[in-house]
């Protein structure tokens, strides 16, 4: 059973996530902005995507580079104006692009009027927006809960004798979700935002808003799908919206819940297992494990498989919380190139709607900055003098930012090789990476062989060939430790794609089924092939897709 032809019409395009702070200044601060990010529409309808995902640009005091928001309705000022993101959104459209903001209402930030209110007074009208609680016996939190940026989830408020609950930085409070008053104003906002004509919402941390607090149950508490459901009827339930929920905590049959359309909950949720299998069990992402092919492919197949009827998978290699694609999956050193490449043919050609983040069409790579004064990511800062304090090396968390810290999506956008890579007249807010003066979309777009084109064709192919949207996935070579390949089908057409993902060359042998049969080379990164041989000598890191009709 495959997808029908009439499914909605968002299942063939793809998504470009920009971080405004470091995609493009116009005006010489050092910070990217709205008016940057019109002028590079062309470029984005040159590479051929429909939607492009913004981080936050509502009014904030940037403690966590915007995700801490003081005002949902205003733009901070450092990204330009209301009449800018209304321009942005005007401007994209032309080009058929549609603009997806980032929601983020989990919590706000300590500035919002709702928080100043709701701390000046145990008795304000918004204290109940928030979650308070009293001391535990010993006059400290009333419980153990950590933050994820590290200490305490709980912050006394000294005039009212209260704990609130932030489940990231103290200066982001959480949302009390369980309060009607709340939902009914996100979702008046929310509304207010479709009407100005964004094409739908990225949902930071959505699995948290169900959060059973007491019980210490932060992700997929009781209410988490009766409050999205709520949520779709009230707004983009009733309008043409896509919607992307962010649930670190997501299962598939979470995530069958959250996307299966009967639900009337969300387009589609990322999940984030294929990242996680690269963490150490006790120190999560700080200290980073070997890639392993075999233990990614399960978890790719497993995803693929459950969301194969019903429900939609969102498939990205990387974001703005996450290290650069080619560093983390491929070769950034002689095989740059080649293996970025790889892995967009490997994104582009399984089942879901792609995501690419910012360079990474021109595959720019991890920074490795010497100092911890370098970096500018409140987590990396907050767990590296956590740690330090604890007894653990320089080295090692340098070497864990190396690997896994957020600010390796966060450099600046290589743009040209001239100073500062094109990117600002000014002092950028962080250091560029040093090698923009090799891997940047000037040289990218001189070069018809470079990773932009290469991502460029695939979105061509995804709009052209109803095969890539809705074609069933069946892996093959399930068991080989270097190669990840499948097959997708609908009616008479079948695809292969095969992956080497080792800097090896591989020997792989051909089962009998696919030999000898002649197909069409959809897309490859070394010599184009048409047919299969008994026998298949594969070169680092190639990559390919041949097209077959059946009889």
């Amino acid at each position: 059973m495959s997808d029908t032809h009439s499914a909605p019409g968002w299942k063939d395009a793809v998504v470009y996530q920009v971080y405004p702070r470091s995609f493009m200044d116009s005006n010489g601060d050092g910070i990217g902005d709205l008016n940057g990010i019109i002028s590079k529409l062309d470029y984005l309808q040159q590479l051929g995507i429909n939607l492009l995902w913004l981080s936050p640009v509502y009014r904030s005091p940037m403690d966590d580079n915007g995700y801490d928001i003081s005002d949902y309705e205003d733009i901070a000022e450092i990204f330009g104006s209301m009449a800018d993101m209304e321009r942005l959104i005007v401007e994209a459209k032309a080009r058929d692009i549609h603009i997806l903001m980032d929601l983020v209402v989990n919590h706000t930030s300590d500035e919002h009027p709702w928080f100043i209110d709701a701390i000046s007074s145990t008795n304000s009208a918004y204290r109940d927006f928030y979650i308070w609680r009293k001391p535990g016996a010993d006059g400290g939190p009333p419980n153990d809960l950590r933050s994820n940026f590290g200490g305490s989830a709980r912050t006394f408020d000294k005039p009212s004798g209260e704990y609130y609950l932030h489940q990231f930085s103290t200066r982001q409070p959480d949302l009390n979700w369980d309060n009607p008053r709340v939902r009914v104003e996100v979702h008046a906002m929310m509304n207010r935002w479709l009407d100005k004509g964004i094409g739908g919402f990225r949902m930071d941390v959505i699995d948290l808003i169900g959060k059973e607090v007491d019980q210490q149950i932060m992700a997929n508490g009781k209410n988490l799908h009766l409050y999205l459901q709520q949520m779709n009827r009230a707004t983009f339930g009733k309008r043409n919206s896509i919607t992307v929920g962010e649930a670190w905590s997501a299962t598939p049959e979470d995530a069958l819940l959250y996307s299966a359309e009967e639900r009337k909950e969300l387009t589609m949720v990322f999940q984030f297992e294929h990242i996680k299998l690269f963490w150490d069990p006790h120190q999560g992402k700080w200290c980073n494990q070997p890639f392993d092919l075999l233990r990614f492919k399960a978890v790719i197949n497993k995803w693929q498989t459950a969301l194969a009827h019903r429900g939609w998978n969102s498939l990205f290699w990387s974001n703005h919380d996450l290290p650069r694609a080619v560093s983390k999956f491929g070769d950034d050193g002689q095989y740059r190139v080649v293996s970025a490449k790889m892995l967009a043919t490997a994104l582009h050609c399984l089942k879901g709607t792609p995501y690419i983040y910012q360079g990474e069409e021109i595959g720019m790579t991890n920074v490795h900055f010497a100092h911890i004064e370098d970096y500018r990511d409140i987590e990396s800062l907050n767990l590296y003098q956590e740690r330090i304090a604890e007894g653990v090396s320089h080295a090692q968390m340098i070497g864990g930012i190396h690997a896994n810290g957020r600010d390796n999506a966060r450099t600046p956008m290589q743009w040209d090789s001239s100073a500062n890579a094109g990117f600002t007249d000014g002092q950028p807010w962080i250091a560029l990476n040093p090698n923009y003066e090799q891997v940047n979309v000037a040289a990218a777009l001189a070069d018809p062989n470079s990773v932009f084109y290469h991502y460029q064709q695939l979105i061509a192919l995804r709009k052209q060939l109803p095969l890539l949207v809705h074609g069933d996935f069946q892996q093959v070579f399930a068991e080989h430790t270097k190669v990840f390949a499948w097959l997708r089908t609908l009616e008479k057409q079948m695809l292969l794609v095969i992956n080497n993902f080792t800097r090896e060359h591989l020997t792989l042998d051909v089962p009998k089924n696919l030999q000898s049969l002649q197909g069409r080379c959809l897309i490859s990164n070394c010599a184009p092939r048409e047919q299969l041989d008994a026998q298949l000598e594969l070169q680092p890191y190639e990559s390919f897709a041949i097209i077959f009709e059946r009889s």
